[in-house]
């Protein structure tokens, strides 16, 4: 946000507070010149000096949000997002000239209102090519970047994208931090019309699926020029939103030949003219087919166009989702006949990979669906690439079109290969290299033991950046996997997928994601009847749903976790009996959270699990100090330190420092529980744990407040809901309250900041 905006809000904010600038200057300590240039758009607080400010104005949670995202220099990033622009790109005069009656439309009245254009017709008719085309041309007229998203509105799994995934995406290219997007569709589509309020971008929002799908992605801005493409006609954005519509249809005759000379030259389109005529007419002159009878053509330069001409007329039968009045159409032979010059092992490849359920698969994930080498798999995917069988996207990862894709898997059937294999080797993929990155990227220790099947490629991760930039990798793969491959026999797979990715969503904050990757896998547990995996999956959801201030549905996974204890084995009952501990005392119920403590500890003395020992010790303690009963809370969790320092456990021993400085804090001895918060707090420091960063500042705020220094409880508490928010953590609200809470300093107590 500019300084401007900060200004606005500021100058809103002392308004409604009823405050001339001589006032909030006497209550904040800021001087009336450097409050004037604030809201007069000319420069930006430094954090103490807002702190002042916000307290001055006494405001809300809200509006102190607001502000301090308005306060937060940014570097104003320029998205370039689009695709290139397509070199062979022939024809189209009717539908471009359309396209700049819409641009032009929009200068003609000095861009006064929301420019929107909806580019419709059937599949493969080159609805994303004239979008990108179009776009590249107008770009230079729009100097704050290009945004671009497949929705996947029509893809086989008939599953499009959410516009929640696509929101997060363009907020993340325009600069927005990771820990500031929001979790809701709606929110991210208020922040998003807001980041864009004041920029003149270009937005090409391809393969939508309705209307619905594409009116939380569209800018308020009257600078910006959205571009919708889709096999709807969206007309309901044409009647409520204005869109602009432009039909696109088939190729005329002279348009197809002209793209066919583009692609495999001009001489041989001359030498031959007629079949040339014929060639494009048996594609329909649907410019995918073109394209791709083009890039087999042009392979193959000393074959005479009669012999396609001959091929595709033979070729039955034709592919359904292709399917026209004009019987000469058989684009399902356009494809067959281009994989039919790949080599055996690239056929094969091509196959395996049309089953990959994501929208873009790296070349590990194709190499593991299809049980081969990666370089071999690089390879496959060049000549793929080369074969305009596949495409790339701006990110490298490789994409699919939906009707190569649909043609891949039904090849697939033919051939009797072996889906349930291939498949497996993909969930494996994503729950084998999971346990590799979370050992660098989250700390987390995997309870699974299962080995991945054969084929599976093993990525090289030797760091905490390479492990989350894997998962960043995988995210929409790992998502679509665990969701859409529903054969029965994957079940258990598809389980350990969701176990493996829960410290990755803990870490990321990605607790929506986590919630419903947890209910999957909870609902697979329950199908195959297998209590070690119910209990797991209950105790990933119970947490994440208490994370996420959803309390009373804890009470559900809690149930499935009592039901099936007895049922696991007897060294597992001690975690099981810790966690529903955990998820009950974070639901307050402190009473019932001690007895799930006291077995937890007992289990685990009597099989003499000395990790699980001490981790017990610090969650029974907690428990306690919420009882009141402080000493027994110390004496516990200094018998944890000694138990979790032989183990190696650092992060835990932090926990058992800060429960025992804030039972100090409660026994009156200030001292004892500075130096217990204090020591906590180094712990997670070093260990890079900002969860307990924020519970240790949570603690170290209160005794602060209680030894009388207002400000250091009001810093600690604001930087707890700092971590908080970051972790999309529900308990950085109650933070961000005990902070506002506080009394303002006096005035004179600070001084006068220029």
């Amino acid at each position: 946000m500019d300084k401007r905006a900060f200004g606005r809000l500021l100058r809103e904010a002392r308004q409604r507070s009823l405050l001339t600038l001589e006032d909030l200057s006497g209550v904040s300590g800021v001087s009336v010149r450097a409050i004037s240039d604030m809201e007069r758009g000319r420069s930006l607080p430094r954090q103490a000096t807002l702190g002042d400010l916000m307290d001055a104005l006494d405001l809300d949670a809200e509006a102190r949000r607001q502000l301090v995202q308005a306060s937060v220099r940014r570097v104003r990033r320029v998205p370039q997002q689009l695709p290139p622009d397509p070199a062979v790109f022939r024809g189209r005069k009717e539908a471009l000239r359309a396209a700049h009656g819409v641009t032009a439309q929009s200068a003609a009245v000095g861009g006064g209102h929301v420019v929107i254009a909806a580019v419709a017709g059937m599949a493969g008719v080159g609805k994303t090519t004239l979008a990108v085309h179009w776009a590249h041309e107008v770009a230079e007229h729009y100097p704050d970047g290009q945004l671009f998203v497949n929705l996947r509105g029509f893809e086989d799994s008939d599953r499009p994208l959410e516009p929640g995934v696509a929101l997060g995406g363009f907020l993340t290219a325009l600069g927005v931090p990771s820990s500031e997007i929001p979790s809701g569709t709606e929110e991210r589509a208020a922040l998003f019309k807001e980041r864009t309020a004041s920029r003149r971008l270009i937005l090409v929002l391809d393969n939508a699926r309705d209307s619905q799908q594409v009116r939380p992605l569209l800018p308020a801005s009257v600078g910006c020029l959205t571009i919708v493409t889709s096999r709807n006609r969206l007309s309901g954005l044409v009647a409520s939103e204005g869109a602009s519509p432009i039909g696109l249809e088939v190729w005329t005759p002279a348009e197809a030949v002209a793209a066919l000379a583009a692609r495999i030259g001009q001489q041989r389109c001359w030498a031959e003219p007629e079949a040339a005529a014929e060639l494009v007419a048996l594609c329909g002159y649907l410019p995918l087919a073109v394209a791709v009878v083009g890039a087999q053509l042009s392979s193959t330069p000393g074959m005479p166009l009669r012999l396609g001409v001959r091929e595709l007329r033979r070729a039955r039968p034709r592919l359904d989702a292709l399917t026209a009045d004009d019987r000469r159409v058989d684009v399902r032979a356009v494809f067959s006949w281009s994989y039919r010059a790949l080599t055996e092992e690239t056929a094969r490849f091509f196959r395996h990979l049309a089953l990959h359920p994501g929208p873009a698969v790296s070349a590990e994930a194709a190499a593991s669906l299809a049980g081969v080498e990666l370089p071999a798999a690089r390879r496959h995917l060049h000549e793929l690439i080369s074969a305009s069988l596949l495409s790339r996207d701006a990110e490298g990862h490789y994409v699919l079109h939906d009707l190569v894709r649909a043609y891949g898997v039904e090849l697939m059937e033919q051939e009797d290969d072996d889906r349930l294999a291939a498949e497996t080797r993909l969930l494996d993929y994503l729950y084998d290299n999971a346990r590799t990155a979370n050992r660098f990227a989250t700390q987390f220790t995997s309870e699974l033991t299962d080995a991945p099947v054969a084929g599976v490629v093993q990525v090289a991760i030797d760091s905490r950046e390479e492990g989350l930039d894997w998962f960043r990798q995988e995210e929409s793969a790992a998502a679509a996997a665990v969701r859409l491959l529903a054969d029965p026999r994957l079940l258990g797979h598809r389980i350990n997928v969701t176990q493996e990715w829960m410290a990755y969503n803990a870490v990321a904050g990605r607790w929506t994601e986590e919630i419903w990757a947890s209910r999957i896998g909870l609902d697979a547990a329950l199908v195959l009847d297998d209590p070690v995996a119910v209990v797991r999956s209950g105790r990933h959801l119970a947490r994440a749903l208490c994370e996420t201030g959803q309390y009373g549905l804890a009470d559900e996974p809690v149930a499935l976790i009592l039901k099936h204890l007895h049922r696991i084995p007897l060294e597992q009952r001690a975690r099981a009996e810790r966690s529903v501990s955990w998820a009950r005392a974070h639901q307050k119920r402190y009473t019932q959270a001690l007895p799930h403590g006291r077995r937890a500890l007992s289990i685990a003395r009597t099989l003499d699990q000395r990790h699980e020992m001490g981790l017990a010790l610090t969650q029974l303690g907690w428990v306690l100090a919420m009882l009141g009963d402080h000493r027994r809370t110390i004496a516990l969790c200094e018998e944890a330190l000694a138990v979790l320092g032989e183990v190696g456990d650092r992060r835990n021993q932090g926990v058992a420092w800060s429960n025992i400085g804030y039972a100090q804090q409660c026994l009156g001895d200030l001292d004892a529980a500075f130096a217990g918060h204090h020591q906590a707090l180094q712990i997670f420091e070093a260990v890079d744990d900002p969860y307990s960063q924020a519970e240790a500042l949570d603690y170290l705020a209160a005794a602060h407040l209680e030894r009388g220094d207002t400000e250091q409880a009001r810093a600690s508490w604001r930087r707890s809901a700092e971590l908080f928010s970051a972790l999309r953590i529900a308990r950085a609200a109650e933070m961000r309250t005990k902070a506002a809470a506080l009394p303002l300093p006096h005035p004179e107590t600070h001084p006068v900041v220029g």
